[in-house]
């Protein structure tokens, strides 16, 4: 690849057609807003398959790192010092707040080839909305502060980012092994003690007959969603899900603008990897399908995977990092849909009330018993 990689979106700027100062994108709206004078633009529409246009990519292709030029770009990215983001700078910008943990983080003066995002996700919630959404979730916590709630509504700044994702694709057919459990009951007399005296009871005996069996299950998997990133904890991203990727529109810088993009720390060969561990499991609950009975064992998969494709794309995702009471809580919000995860925060003082109060129940409890039994 000896051609020259176009430039990310850290190098664009997107000048007012009024008055030539820098436009952001507007959540909730396709369109870019300049903040000095209030004009208003429309993004284009990408159109074709070139490196704007929404398509997959092969997978052995991007294994080999044998991608077409027009699918690469160069970013400039600093790695934050805390919690791992690869956070994409832009314009002549030399230091920045990470916007997952907060901490203020510095760059080197270097930049990563990465692969071109295919499409993504445009923000839907504003701020504010995101805020508000933020607000519910933390109002709807059992022993959750009650100050946290308020110091979270209370015009507290948000950052919207944009998340790196994978997608994969795959055709696969799987041969397997194993045995199909079937039940059958046999009917026994017991002798049980009640109230001291014996009495005979009728009860069913569950065994199983197992059988052996071999068969074959297919199915096609479409869009297996990895996160591409370290920054987040798989439960506040597992928390997100799930996303509607019929939302997905042909990238485009400008929807970048005024926003922040976190660049991809898993790599492609990692994603992978991860991808196809989701798909033996949905494979594995075809097999046991296929077997049927009651019970059913898998002695071996064999998997093939063909027809292979991947996707990097963006999804939008609003972060808050908070400190209160000397402790710090990070938050996300799904800027497509409003679900919101984050860390959970405890009130000591809640708790020990409600621990008081369940004693207090439980004496009572106790009392009632052994006054009504003498």
């Amino acid at each position: 690849m000896t051609a020259p990689l176009r430039q990310a979106q850290a190098e664009q700027h997107f000048p007012c057609e009024a008055c030539g100062a820098d436009l952001r994108f507007a959540p909730g709206q396709e369109r870019l807003v300049c903040d000095h004078c209030g004009h208003v633009q429309d993004i284009p529409r990408a159109t074709g398959r070139g490196a704007s246009a929404l398509h997959e990519l092969p997978l052995e292709a991007g294994l080999r790192a044998d991608l077409p030029i027009e699918e690469l770009e160069e970013h400039r990215t600093l790695s934050c010092p805390n919690c791992g983001a690869s956070i994409e700078l832009t314009g002549p910008e030399h230091a920045t707040q990470c916007p997952f943990c907060a901490t203020p983080v510095v760059t080197d003066s270097g930049s990563k080839r990465l692969i071109r995002p295919q499409g993504l996700i445009p923000f839907r919630l504003t701020e504010a909305e995101a805020r508000a959404a933020l607000g519910r979730w933390l109002g709807s916590l059992w022993f959750a502060p009650s100050g946290l709630a308020q110091y979270a509504r209370r015009g507290r700044k948000m950052t919207g980012i944009y998340a790196p994702f994978w997608t994969f694709d795959a055709a696969t057919r799987t041969r397997y092994t194993g045995a199909r459990g079937d039940a059958w009951y046999e009917t026994r007399q017991v002798t049980v003690m009640v109230d001291g005296r014996p009495e005979t009871r009728t009860e069913q005996i569950r065994h199983i007959r197992w059988t052996p069996v071999a068969g074959q299950v297919a199915r096609d998997f479409d869009d297996v969603l990895i996160y591409a990133a370290r920054s987040l904890p798989a439960g506040h991203v597992d928390g997100l899900s799930p996303w509607d990727l019929t939302g997905l529109v042909p990238y485009s810088p400008d929807y970048l603008a005024g926003l922040s993009a976190e660049g991809y720390t898993v790599e492609l060969i990692e994603g992978h990897h991860l991808a196809q561990a989701e798909m033996l499991r949905v494979i594995q609950s075809d097999v046991r399908r296929d077997i049927g009975g009651d019970e059913q064992r898998i002695a071996s998969l064999d998997p093939s995977f063909s027809a292979e494709t991947f996707k990097h794309i963006l999804l939008p995702v609003w972060t808050a990092a908070y400190k209160f009471q000397g402790r710090s809580f990070r938050f996300v919000v799904n800027a497509q849909t409003g679900a919101v995860r984050g860390d959970r925060p405890w009130s000591v003082w809640k708790i020990a009330i409600a621990v008081v109060f369940g004693l207090i129940v439980a004496a009572g409890l106790a009392y009632l018993y052994q006054k009504q039994n003498g």
